[in-house]
């Protein structure tokens, strides 16, 4: 018996936007502040599962998403990511990065090389609001 998807069945999720089609979320993980998902709301395991006009819907809230970030929190990088390999599940990882943090040149899923300790604030309102005025 394989175990349910974790992205069909979420739980304690802080949603910043919620489409038919996708949602976008703030990642509880207080070591990478600004930390975003776009999430497919109905389970499919790769973008070409989905008809093109989704497609196109998917990337422009992860575009939209970079925006908003880039703005709001001036990153020196945005890392966007679909990977899937644990969780077959249409998403995007959407991660400001910076060249003073914990990991930096390296992906987050990377060992650390140093210890971060001025974490820029994250204001998930104000990334909500502009979700909406752009995507709603």
């Amino acid at each position: 018996m394989t175990s349910p998807c974790p992205l069909c069945a979420p739980t304690g999720e802080e949603i910043l936007y919620l489409s038919d089609l996708y949602r976008i979320i703030a990642v509880n993980d207080p070591g990478w502040p600004g930390f975003c998902r776009v999430i497919l709301n109905s389970h499919a395991g790769e973008m070409t599962d989905l008809a093109i006009e989704h497609r196109s819907a998917i990337m422009k809230a992860v575009c939209v998403t970079e925006s908003i970030l880039r703005e709001l929190m001036h990153p020196d990088k945005i890392n966007l990511a679909s990977l899937g390999n644990v969780v077959p599940h249409v998403h995007w990882h959407v991660i400001p990065r910076w060249e003073d943090d914990s990991h930096f040149p390296d992906p987050i899923w990377a060992n650390a090389k140093r210890e971060w300790s001025n974490k820029p604030k994250v204001d998930h309102q104000e990334i909500a609001a502009r979700l909406k005025a752009c995507l709603g």
